[in-house]
């Protein structure tokens, strides 16, 4: 569990296999656009490349949402 919840290692993710391939534009851009546009033909390897490409962004939200949570509390 501390993987997840380091600062550090959660950002390399989302800089790295969040945003990778990097060009001619990040994949998840490209996969977040086909969503957005209704998802017309997409199979069973393109909803997998969003949870894959889109999870480290998750992790970083989560973060996030802990810190300000915490916060809160404090």
């Amino acid at each position: 569990m501390k993987i997840i919840n380091d600062w550090k290692i959660v950002i390399v993710l989302c800089l790295t296999l969040g945003l990778a391939p990097f060009f001619p534009e990040p994949h998840i851009v490209g996969k977040l656009k086909w969503l957005l546009g209704g998802a017309v033909n997409m199979q069973a390897m393109d909803w997998f490349d969003v949870i894959l490409h889109g999870f480290p962004f998750v992790l970083l939200l989560r973060l996030i949402i802990l810190k300000i949570v915490s916060k809160n509390a404090a």
